[in-house]
């Protein structure tokens, strides 16, 4: 399976330095790259991608504002998403467990899709709270 992805982003398979399945909610096959800057140059291959849900992860250096950067590839279907909050925190769990991130830290998703997504992670006891700020753009109701 790293083979297919490193294969979907023309990467050398040295260049993944960490893979993990991560689920909460909705799985996702997670690796993390050598550097923030590497997870923002990725161009998908999307045939290559399908059907995976891929989330990329690598580490800022500690001038950026946030401490990880993150990428949401959706291979069915072929697109990225701007905020992913199950992600974020499948991926908080994975990284948090591995001592890669701290109990609390900020993540950066989004920029390459130029919005400016902020998540906020932070563990209490064996919980993974995912917090920031949303912008509303539907709104509606239902009747049944």
């Amino acid at each position: 399976m790293v083979n297919k992805i490193a294969n979907a982003f023309g990467l050398p398979l040295s260049d993944i330095v960490r893979h993990q399945w991560v689920d909460n909610g909705p799985g996702w096959c997670a690796i993390m790259l050598r550097s923030a800057q590497q997870v923002l140059s990725l161009k998908p291959d999307w045939a290559a991608l399908s059907p995976l849900n891929l989330g990329v992860v690598g580490l800022h250096d500690s001038s950026h504002e946030a401490d990880i950067e993150v990428r949401a590839f959706v291979g069915e279907g072929g697109y990225e998403d701007p905020v992913t909050g199950s992600l974020n925190a499948s991926l908080a769990q994975w990284l948090m467990e591995e001592n890669v991130v701290k109990s609390t830290y900020l993540s950066a998703q989004g920029t390459m899709l130029q919005r400016a997504g902020r998540i906020h992670l932070h563990k209490s006891s064996d919980t993974v709270w995912v917090a920031g700020e949303v912008v509303k753009v539907i709104d509606g109701e239902i009747n049944l």
